[in-house]
């Protein structure tokens, strides 16, 4: 038999020794103790042999009755699954009480893709910040996802190739695949202006504070958004920079294969499913350079 609390801890640890990204660690962690004090406190169990279904479900439907949105307790019931299957093989409980419960279906919305108009006023807004301005720039020239853009090393750009190549190097890890993007006129001059004033620092991040730390997902939704603020842009989130850039490749007549490699899709119906929110009738081509 093992107790609640050192189930909890055996799984974050086996969480991090799979070398999962210190989010989803912090997220699993959350759900599984949120989940564990609600069976706590309306059975009173300790044990988590003891969980049955019933414990689960009654758990999600306290969720439901606290106005969490569908798409939030899907993310928690996958939390849980996970628990569960990592308790099961490792013979810590015989029966997986959460094997039977399906996911609420919910209706995903539709990408927000910016206008010429939004896009324009961001980089506006951001002008002056070479930092943030180059972020927006390489987010919008590339459709790179913003944990890649985080982890992007000098050694990855290559802006000044003898050959004539520029292009930005995306390392293969867990989450992301391997691939080599090329870099136009626009997203070279906006990360040339920012190189020529970064901080001196031993950090091989790109991009970096100003006391020479590596920049941090959270400081670089949080930068954009001011800028979304200032530029009088709505409902917009740092994702739709990448929904962006993919659905004016496919006006612009780029393969759906090269949108998907480009992008790190690991499937081509990812990629497939912005062709229902582009109007390609109006889609006469996009110079990129000037997105």
């Amino acid at each position: 038999m093992i107790a609640f609390n050192e189930a909890h801890e055996r799984f974050v640890t086996h969480l991090s020794e799979k070398d999962r990204a210190e989010s989803t660690i912090i997220a699993y962690k959350k759900d599984i103790q949120q989940l564990l004090s609600h069976i706590g406190d309306s059975t009173e169990k300790t044990h988590v042999h003891h969980i049955n279904t019933d414990d689960v479900q009654s758990f999600l439907a306290t969720l439901d009755d606290q106005k969490y949105t569908k798409k939030s307790i899907s993310r928690k019931l996958n939390s849980i699954k996970t628990f569960f299957r990592f308790l099961k093989l490792n013979d810590l409980i015989v029966d997986d009480p959460s094997s039977v419960i399906s996911h609420p279906k919910f209706d995903t919305p539709a990408p927000r893709i910016l206008t010429k108009t939004e896009y324009r006023a961001l980089r506006d807004a951001a002008r002056e910040d070479h930092r943030t301005y180059a972020i927006i720039e390489l987010l919008l020239q590339t459709g790179i996802r913003i944990g890649e853009l985080a982890q992007i090393q000098l050694a990855d750009i290559d802006i000044n190739s003898e050959n004539g190549s520029r292009t930005l190097h995306i390392p293969e890890s867990r989450t992301t695949l391997e691939r080599n993007i090329p870099l136009n006129k626009a997203a070279i001059s906006a990360l040339s202006e920012y190189l020529e004033e970064r901080v001196e620092t031993d950090s091989p991040h790109a991009f970096v504070t100003r006391t020479g730390k590596p920049l941090l997902v959270r400081n670089i939704r949080a930068s954009i958004d001011r800028y979304y603020e200032k530029a009088g842009i709505d409902s917009a989130k740092v994702n739709d920079l990448r929904h962006t850039w993919i659905a004016h490749h496919i006006k612009s007549g780029t393969s759906l294969i090269t949108i998907s490699k480009m992008a790190g899709h690991r499937r081509l119906a990812t990629t497939e499913k912005y062709l229902e929110y582009v109007d390609l009738q109006n889609g006469a081509g996009v110079d990129l350079d000037e997105l």
